[in-house]
């Protein structure tokens, strides 16, 4: 008992200077970094806290806001969890309007959505282009309908109208990565252009393909050759619902250079791709004269129903993993609206974002620190604190669904954690298990930083290492 007496006091100091050696590491690293030129017009956030006890080890701004791009996902993809659940799937129903008669279909095939943002995309085989047009296929078969002559209706009336929050700028939107949430989405809503370079620098690259091809959208080329290695330095200028785009910049001297797009019209692209698919299979259904009354005409959406079946999404725990490993813009938009949809309510980016903060708001962040427009950070106008980010995800770590969210965070640096990266803003959230066993959750975000991206990455990672 006294040898115990007499070694208590060292344990309990050995330990207290092991507590404090991380943030001492921390500071000096941070202190340093900040006299760094690139951050002398910058605000920078940086909070670390002990997983177990939840004591900060480090705070250095927690509870100003700034931009935190894609670490947002961290916010949106813990919601989901939450408030929808683990095992919530998508559902997207094909019916039919009318009766069949000797195997004709005097009606209309419809297509009601909810907002998959899966739906004919490559990333999960039974959700393929191929796999719901056989479905389809198959399905209509089953039901007797050899003809029809009707039109093929896609209902995208389950979400609002504004297929983009607000808060996104205008060099965004008709990219790949700028890509809306419809109440049906299509192949990731995403297309992609094929260039032949010109032969000389500076000359117009020839289009050669659309994968898909556009329907009812013409897209004119003011791109210019660059240089080979130059990258890609071209936009696509198409805002939703236009019938015309641009493409502007630079794309450099390499053949087949391929530049990805979003649909500006989600579901008129699905109705018309369904119609030239049942046209194919000799169905030959009625084409008016603009697709876009395939999803503007909200009466049909009333229409008498048969159901002939529904296509359901992967599990929220897949959708989450290609949200966060891949940053994957739309999924998080789809979700946010998801969230603010319930079981009545037409599905919206506000309603969303008003259900994320009021839970939120039970766990200890104020709406302050959630001013958000959208749910994956692609908004340059959304203000987050790191303290919120860290609060989050400490908060999953106790929750049954914990192991699916840690395995959807991608790996950095040798550290699990999100990034972000839109103009000037650069941002991680995670977790790291030290090599003394010891797990930190941190938030890192730097806004308005000078020079270069990957240089700020490396400054930002010499910091972090200090908790390994």
């Amino acid at each position: 008992m006294k040898l115990l007496r007499c070694l208590l006091p060292g344990l309990l100091f050995s330990l207290s200077i092991f507590a404090q050696e991380p943030a001492a590491k921390i500071r000096k690293a941070f202190t340093g970094m900040l006299a760094d030129p690139q951050l002398a017009n910058a605000s920078v956030s940086l909070y670390v806290v002990d997983a177990t006890s939840g004591a900060v080890v480090f705070d250095h701004n927690s509870q100003v806001g700034l931009a935190p791009a894609s670490t947002l996902k961290v916010v949106t993809s813990v919601t989901a969890f939450e408030l929808l659940g683990p095992a919530f799937r998508f559902r997207t129903d094909f019916g039919y309007s009318g009766k069949p008669g000797d195997g004709r279909l005097n009606g209309d095939i419809i297509i009601r959505g909810s907002g998959d943002p899966t739906l004919g995309s490559w990333r999960y085989p039974a959700g393929t282009e191929t796999a719901v047009t056989n479905a389809l296929l198959s399905a209509m078969k089953n039901a007797g309908i050899r003809e029809m002559q009707g039109i093929v209706y896609a209902d995208d009336h389950a979400f609002e109208s504004a297929t983009v929050p607000g808060g996104w700028i205008w060099d965004d939107l008709g990219n790949y990565y700028g890509a809306g949430a419809s109440a049906i989405n299509w192949r990731e809503n995403q297309y992609d252009i094929y260039f032949k370079p010109a032969d000389r620098i500076g000359e117009k690259p020839e289009i050669i393909r659309t994968q898909p091809a556009l329907y009812q959208t013409s897209l004119v080329n003011e791109l210019v050759t660059a240089a080979k290695g130059s990258g890609d330095n071209s936009y696509i200028y198409l805002a939703p619902y236009s019938a015309v785009g641009y493409l502007r910049g630079s794309i450099p001297m390499e053949n087949n250079f391929r530049v990805s797009g979003s649909f500006p019209d989600p579901s008129l692209q699905a109705a018309a791709m369904f119609t030239e698919a049942l046209k194919k299979e000799g169905y030959n259904p009625g084409i008016p004269d603009s697709y876009h009354n395939f999803s503007g005409d909200k009466s049909k959406s009333t229409t008498p129903f048969t159901l002939l079946f529904s296509q359901y999404s992967p599990t929220l725990d897949s959708i989450i993993y290609w949200f966060n490993k891949k940053s994957i813009n739309l999924y998080g938009e789809a979700l946010l609206k998801k969230i603010g949809s319930g079981e009545t309510s037409t599905g919206t980016t506000e309603n969303g974002i008003r259900k994320l903060k009021e839970f939120w708001k039970t766990k200890g962040i104020t709406d302050a620190e959630l001013e958000i427009g959208d749910g994956s950070g692609l908004s340059p106008q959304d203000r987050v604190t790191t303290r919120a980010l860290v609060t989050v995800l400490k908060y999953a770590m106790n929750r049954p669904w914990y192991k699916s969210f840690f395995e959807a965070l991608p790996e950095y640096n040798n550290m699990k954690m999100k990034s972000g990266t839109i103009r000037k803003a650069k941002g991680f959230a995670g977790y790291h298990r030290s090599a003394a066993g010891k797990t930190f959750v941190f938030s890192f975000i730097i806004n308005n930083y000078s020079g270069s991206s990957s240089a700020m990455v490396a400054k930002m990672y010499t910091v972090l290492d200090q908790l390994k």
